[in-house]
């Protein structure tokens, strides 16, 4: 049921990506002009990140009508198959970002979404069905939910949990989604529908990201006051200044609880480019680009916790166990499970962003 109000009006919060969850969600990739070879190597990839999360925690994938059957026959038995409409696959940005309060209850939210910039710069047309996709998981998980009266993405926003919320000025004050907000105006959304009250603000997300610099491709809170930043040491790469602006916000902040931020700069992959194989695999768009030579935006950050896990993206054989190193190190309770994801990037994103998790709350 839509809900009037807004979640803070109401008590709720965004909790935690390292917070307990109860599914993870997914979408069924198929789009021929984003996914080559009619999305067949990346139907492979995200089964098999569907499979590694499905042996420890509950999964969920929706899939349209043309391909029930296919992907009914490619997921294991223990992922539940959900058919739904949908324009493309990426669950964090069209599912439900899911609020909790202190009693137990949850409720989700759908924002507004149009493909990463509308009109504007947006990378697909229609979208109207993914912008459908949260209300349909909140109906088929028979939660209540508020429509939010501005476009977002859940790869664009990261929290703490306790009030603190980080997300990028690149994606946020981008031209296609409210330019009738001011950045106040933004802050202001924030909060009421996150119960968020610091917002930290980084200048850029990763070098050549197509969804305008989302957060989650940059970094990722892995504790209360603790983040990880996708680092870069060589000083001719784009990315080495987008990093060091990163880290200089970060080290002059504190989050809403007032602590400094700890964090734990993580090697970028490659850098890797679309090869001309796989170009020639995806069908023209005038959306997307899609061209041999193409600086792909790899990240390690673009990672899921999910209940004492960590499911990174396995990019670049001679990067792949540095980044497994460090996050061993910075998050020792936790086992980091790697998942080969060059398929999902190709189509512009990785693990973060095709996941999105439900919590757990205390009444179920």
């Amino acid at each position: 049921m839509e809900l009037r109000g807004t979640p803070s009006q109401d008590g709720f919060y965004f909790p935690a990506e390292f917070a307990p969850q109860e599914q993870v969600w997914l979408a069924w990739p198929e789009r021929p002009d984003n996914w080559r070879d009619h999305a067949k190597p990346a139907q492979h990839a995200f089964v098999q990140v569907a499979t590694a999360i499905s042996q420890h925690t509950k999964v969920c994938v929706a899939v349209s009508t043309n391909q029930y059957l296919n992907a009914t026959l490619l997921l294991p038995e223990a992922v539940e198959v959900v058919e739904m409409p949908l324009n493309d696959a990426w669950m964090r940005d069209i599912g439900p970002t899911v609020v909790i309060n202190a009693q137990g209850e949850r409720r989700g939210i759908s924002w507004q979404f149009n493909a990463w910039g509308g009109e504007v710069d947006g990378l697909y047309v229609p979208w109207d069905d993914d912008d459908a996709v949260a209300v349909r998981i909140c109906d088929h998980l028979n939660m209540d939910y508020y429509r939010a009266p501005f476009v977002l993405e859940g790869g664009a926003i990261h929290t703490d949990g306790e009030g603190t919320l980080y997300t990028t000025e690149e994606c946020l004050l981008s031209a296609g989604r409210n330019p009738h907000l001011s950045k106040a105006g933004i802050e202001a959304c924030l909060a009421d529908y996150l119960s968020i009250s610091q917002v930290i603000w980084l200048p850029d997300g990763l070098f050549n990201d197509e969804t305008n610099g989302h957060i989650d491709n940059l970094l990722h809170v892995i504790a209360p006051g603790e983040v990880v930043l996708s680092w870069c040491d060589d000083p001719n790469d784009p990315q080495y200044d987008i990093s060091r602006r990163a880290l200089a916000v970060l080290e002059n902040s504190t989050d809403a609880k007032g602590r400094p931020i700890r964090v734990h700069r993580l090697p970028i992959p490659g850098p890797l480019y679309l090869s001309e194989t796989e170009a020639a695999g995806i069908a023209p768009s005038d959306g997307m680009k899609r061209e041999a030579g193409e600086r792909l935006g790899g990240s390690y950050a673009n990672f899921l916790m999910c209940n004492q896990k960590v499911f990174l993206p396995l990019l670049d054989s001679a990067r792949d166990q540095q980044a497994i190193d460090i996050l061993q190190a910075a998050l020792p309770d936790y086992e980091i499970i790697g998942v080969p994801t060059r398929e999902v990037l190709l189509g512009g994103g990785n693990i973060h962003c095709i996941t999105q998790q439900i919590p757990t709350v205390n009444n179920i």
